[in-house]
């Protein structure tokens, strides 16, 4: 991982990450770790394969096994470790998991933020929180790029999940004051994405087995890649932003992304290139309950945070790559 120079502002924080055996949760623990924070890992479901586990870092951090949903638990975390800062990414974030089981995506990511946020609430050493929404949030919308202002109209589970933990997370700044800000990223990819049916993993690991990528959809859905190890530094950034402004900031949301549209067939033809691979891919056009064009607009984090990626499409398939030949090795 690149050092992401970030002054002492994190030297021995207590900082509590949920979802941390998740993608971006990993990534996040790391830039953390190597700031110099003192991490507690929320962890739900032991996976010996999570970045989390399988890069060491599961030894360096406080693990405290348990379920977002559980408020008392939460209250106990927060109170016990002291915690300063929360970084809240614990959720289901599977569309299709979404589709078959709605109800457990519900809880896990509405029942999750309120729980997380209340305990917070009654929890007077919590200074800063940062919300992981999406750019699910925002459903299907006519006008693109989204920004900020966009509604959030999801229609299907896991979208509806996401606009209500968003709306949810901004009562309770409005509401009670809590030094709460929300991030909408575009589709996160990189390495330690165990999650097989999602595109870029699912492309490179059957490259690496010689069989043809799966596209469920018929390869035309538009989305906005973006780079993990870039969404994990924008919650550290917007972490100590908040900090220093605190009334500004409460409240806000932040779209964060590459400001770039790509069809999942562009992306699985990049990936075969990068791969050196003459593979073709297979179309099974069977996607349902997915919105068809989204990308954002990154244009008030550049303007409010001084914010900008730091990854290229292209560099960041080029680190992710690398990070599943080594997996698979």
């Amino acid at each position: 991982m690149e050092n992401i120079v970030i002054g002492n502002f994190w030297q021995d924080r207590p900082t509590f990450v949920t979802g941390g055996t998740g993608l971006v949760g990993a990534w996040t623990v790391k830039q953390l770790l190597a700031a110099g924070a003192h991490v507690v890992c929320l962890v739900r479901d032991w996976v010996p394969e999570a970045e989390l586990v399988r890069g060491g870092d599961v030894s360096r951090v406080t693990v405290v096994r348990g379920d977002v949903r559980d408020q008392a638990a939460m209250e106990r975390i927060l109170g016990e470790h002291e915690i300063d800062t929360v970084i809240h990414l614990a959720a289901q974030t599977i569309v299709g998991i979404a589709n078959r089981n709605p109800v457990s995506t519900f809880e896990a990511n509405i029942q999750g933020t309120w729980s997380l946020l209340e305990a917070c609430r009654r929890s007077p050493k919590v200074r800063q929180i940062v919300n992981a929404s999406s750019d699910k949030a925002y459903g299907d919308q006519h006008v693109l790029p989204y920004d900020e202002a966009t509604p959030l109209q999801g229609q299907h589970p896991y979208d509806v999940s996401k606009s209500c933990a968003d709306l949810i997370a901004r009562t309770y700044a409005t509401s009670y004051g809590l030094p709460v800000v929300t991030t909408r990223c575009g589709n996160f990819y990189g390495g330690g994405d165990l999650n097989w049916n999602r595109i870029v993993p699912g492309t490179i690991r059957s490259i690496l087995r010689g069989q043809a990528p799966v596209i469920r959809s018929d390869g035309q859905y538009v989305r906005d890649y973006f780079y993990v190890e870039d969404g994990a530094a924008a919650y550290l950034l917007l972490a100590e932003q908040l900090a220093g402004r605190r009334e500004e900031l409460a409240g806000e949301a932040f779209n964060f992304s590459n400001e770039i549209q790509v069809t999942v067939t562009e992306l699985v033809d990049k990936i075969l290139s990068a791969m050196g691979s003459s593979l073709r891919p297979e179309i099974l056009n069977e996607a349902s309950n997915e919105i068809r064009h989204q990308y954002l607009s990154a244009e008030k984090a550049r303007r409010m945070l001084a914010w900008t990626p730091l990854h290229t499409l292209d560099r960041g398939l080029e680190r992710t790559i690398a990070w599943y030949r080594e997996f698979f090795s």
